[in-house]
């Protein structure tokens, strides 16, 4: 009895050095199919130490993504030097997520959607859907 509790607490334990390992990385993109610029982007912004909601946001906009593959996905830390700039250009402090628009330089916060949606996933998905869609 004992070994069939110990293999899933050793793949929890392996799961979370993994997802700890890539969230130090302080900065990841998705990469697209398409080679053209993007005329949208996602970008998340989080302090060094993410609170289990920030962790959702990531997650449920990964999912939400998976139905616009050409829409980059940026996940950076705030509290990394390297990326003092861009956190200063969106007045980012902690979690935070924009819709961003490099060619126009428009942003749009969806901080708050993202918020008050992480415990509703099929809710999350829909409303970013329509931001997204409506963003240009």
């Amino acid at each position: 009895m004992k070994k069939n509790i110990l293999l899933p607490v050793f793949l929890t334990l392996i799961l979370l050095f993994v997802t700890v390992n890539i969230v130090a990385q302080g900065k990841i993109a998705v990469t697209t199919k398409s080679k053209a610029p993007a005329t949208i982007e996602i970008i998340q912004f989080h302090s060094e130490h993410r609170c289990v909601t920030c962790i959702k946001i990531e997650e449920l906009t990964l999912e939400t993504l998976k139905s616009f593959p050409n829409v980059p996905f940026l996940l950076v830390n705030v509290d990394d030097k390297k990326n003092e700039k861009i956190a200063t250009q969106f007045e980012a402090s902690g979690t935070a997520l924009f819709l961003y628009n490099p060619k126009t330089l428009k942003k749009q916060d969806v901080s708050d959607l993202a918020f008050m949606n992480a415990g509703d996933k099929d809710k999350f998905v829909k409303e970013l859907k329509k931001k997204i869609e409506s963003f240009k």
